[in-house]
């Protein structure tokens, strides 16, 4: 902006009362710093410093000039650490979703203890299963679990959760211990939303299509049913791990196990990482993997 050229120069200038240590302090060359103040007085019209080869002292004109400058950039300075400070303190709304039963044993209540650390800003939490598209729906943030599918969002993993095939002692001691995939054709597979399981096989990740007398949508659901001894389920370790600690339920078939999945946070690529985004991101990141056992 043409208003603004030379004004730094000549206040540092008139504060250093001297040419060389202006340079200096702003760490440009004596000629440039000369060049910009000379610039500033044809500009105004009026000359601000008196100039001799051993002193540089300010008109009056200048003296009037420098103390106007002085408030404008001391104002300068105040909105830069306003700027900082608002970006420095998590402020405002932020938008996020997250997997309705994952999101609330696990999402929420760290929203919760953030929000608490952040009382200025304002959390819109969406619970739900559906892959909401971020940048149409105006998220800033979506937590994700499992494979991702190539998309133009970022992705930063937080936590990873791991699936266990399960059941009651009572219920393999009625019905037997499978110890191969074939033999969960003659068991009782409780159901979630899909009719298959996620297995590993030879180093390969497949998808088990099982059958049973139980579907639902609800993991509680499910670990309730098979805590009754009603067949053999598969959930992530946040349903079931203190279960298999405990010894109320059996993890089985640990070879066809498959590898651990990621829980993510994912975001749009082409907006800019705000603050509270990447402050929440870091902070889920730093306690999710504390939460894992319910």
């Amino acid at each position: 902006m043409l208003a603004w050229e030379g004004v730094c120069e000549f206040v540092s200038v008139a504060e250093q009362g001297s040419f060389t240590r202006a340079a200096l302090a702003l760490s440009l060359s004596v000629a440039q710093v000369s060049r910009q103040v000379t610039r500033l007085e044809t500009r105004l019209g009026a000359q601000l410093l008196y100039r001799t080869t051993r002193h540089v002292t300010l008109t009056e004109t200048g003296q009037l000039y420098l103390q106007h400058c002085r408030q404008l950039l001391d104002s300068l300075a105040d909105a830069e650490r306003a700027v900082s400070q608002h970006l420095a303190v998590p402020q405002g709304t932020l938008k996020l979703t997250a997997p309705l039963a994952y999101g609330e044993s696990h999402i929420a209540p760290l929203i919760t203890a953030f929000g608490q650390q952040y009382p200025a800003l304002e959390i819109n939490l969406n619970l739900s299963n559906q892959l909401l598209d971020l940048v149409h729906d105006g998220y800033d943030l979506a937590i994700r679990i499992g494979h991702l599918a190539d998309s133009s969002l970022m992705a930063r993993r937080l936590a990873s959760r791991r699936q266990f095939i399960c059941a009651a002692p009572g219920y393999l001691a009625r019905h037997g211990i499978p110890n191969s995939l074939p033999e969960l054709e003659q068991h009782n597979c409780l159901l979630g939303s899909n009719e298959v399981w996620h297995v590993q096989e030879q180093g390969k990740r497949r998808l088990l299509r099982v059958r049973g007398s139980l579907r639902c949508n609800s993991g509680h659901a499910l670990v309730h049913a098979a805590l009754q001894q009603v067949g053999i389920v598969q959930l992530p370790d946040y349903y079931v791990a203190r279960h298999l600690q405990s010894g109320a339920l059996v993890a089985l078939l640990g070879a066809y196990q498959e590898p651990d999945e990621g829980i993510w946070a994912l975001y749009p690529h082409n907006r800019q990482l705000s603050p509270k985004v990447r402050m929440l991101v870091d902070f889920l990141a730093a306690e999710l993997p504390q939460r894992q056992l319910p």
